[in-house]
């Protein structure tokens, strides 16, 4: 039987994280990367949101990535698992910035006026560097290529001896695997590029794999759900009290172990609470998970395109700003997926779908 809840993790989390970037975009909390503060407010207290979900939409999608990874190998060989995984990962990833994603390089590059670097630089040159730049969130699908492919030599080794020692763990377990949880973000961090952490995102991709891929282990996290929630709940209120006001997107804040002991506890929450209530299927989230990859793939172009081209010049207000931002965003996502999904080539560079038919 299809595992419904994570499904509707997968397209609740996307959604957040369309939420996200639009408060990213305009944040007045010191996150690099977007636009900056379009408000004349002498604190921004909206920008909370990007607290309280910051710590934990990632990690809980490589956590669904590792479950995922390990159903569909319960069905296919790990020829069939690398094939599926590069066409739809890397292949939209590396081919798909040469032939669509250079377009958001080009619009990251504008909003920081970094042309104005590049007059005397070759045309090919910016075009490298403006594909580069449109890299943009396929962040993830990057990573969890090169994750996927470390699966494979691992199953090779373990020959699911580890997989079956998942199943042992019990809710002390859980509570305790907050300390390597911990000591994965120390590792594997990348010095400028701050959302490429291999150590963090890859302990959460294998404990997805070993651990919670095991139905066992999934209902003791729906018992025990009230007291996730609680623990989630109060490490969310710790966190934002100490943090506001300062980039909870890089180093130290990011490592620190309030972060990634709150990111933990609530990937538990999500997991036991969505295992709980929302392991179900119906005609709204069954279109909602089909259409989620689009959306993330999509949508940071629209709120970008916004930013460069009606927030940076002032032509609105920034309410009516934020509100376009957000329209456009999944406008953006659902009406490029559907339109480049009908595109025979395209359709397989840019969402790594196979030819129709």
């Amino acid at each position: 039987m299809r595992k419904h809840y994570l499904d509707n993790i997968r397209w609740t989390t996307v959604i957040i994280v369309v939420l996200y970037h639009v408060f990213y975009m305009y944040n007045a909390q010191g996150i690099a990367g977007g636009l900056g503060k379009i408000t004349s407010l002498d604190m921004q207290y909206y920008d909370l949101f990007m607290y309280v979900v910051h710590p934990w939409m990632m990690p809980v999608l490589f956590i669904i990535s590792g479950i995922s990874s390990r159903l569909y190998l319960e069905k296919h060989t790990d020829k069939e698992f690398l094939k599926s995984r590069t066409l739809k990962l890397l292949v939209p990833s590396t081919i798909g910035l040469f032939v669509f994603q250079f377009i958001q390089g080009y619009i990251s590059m504008s909003l920081s006026d970094a042309f104005v670097s590049f007059d005397a630089v070759p045309g090919f040159v910016v075009f490298l560097i403006m594909v580069l730049s449109g890299t943009g969130v396929l962040w993830y699908i990057q990573i969890l290529w090169i994750f996927c492919v470390m699966l494979i030599g691992i199953r090779k080794i373990e020959k699911d001896r580890g997989w079956k020692l998942g199943n042992k763990a019990n809710i002390t377990t859980l509570f305790l695997l907050t300390v390597p949880v911990w000591l994965s973000a120390q590792s594997g961090n990348a010095p400028v590029i701050v959302v490429y952490r291999f150590g963090f995102y890859s302990c959460m991709f294998f404990l997805g794999y070993f651990v919670f891929s095991h139905d066992e282990v999934i209902e003791i996290l729906k018992k025990y759900f009230p007291l996730t929630i609680s623990v989630a709940l109060l490490l969310c209120l710790t966190f934002c009290m100490k943090y506001f006001g300062t980039n909870i997107a890089d180093a130290p804040v990011n490592r620190s172990v309030l972060f990634t002991t709150y990111s933990w506890f609530s990937c538990l929450t999500i997991l036991g609470g969505y295992a709980r209530y929302f392991d179900y299927e119906n005609d709204l989230t069954r279109w909602m998970n089909r259409h989620s990859f689009g959306l993330y793939v999509f949508h940071y172009l629209g709120i970008s395109a916004v930013a460069l081209y009606i927030a940076k010049p002032g032509l609105l207000s920034p309410l009516l700003i934020y509100l376009l931002s957000l329209a456009v965003g999944f406008a953006s996502g659902y009406g490029l997926e559907y339109v480049i999904s009908r595109i025979p080539f395209l359709r397989w560079a840019v969402l790594g779908l196979k030819k129709k038919g």
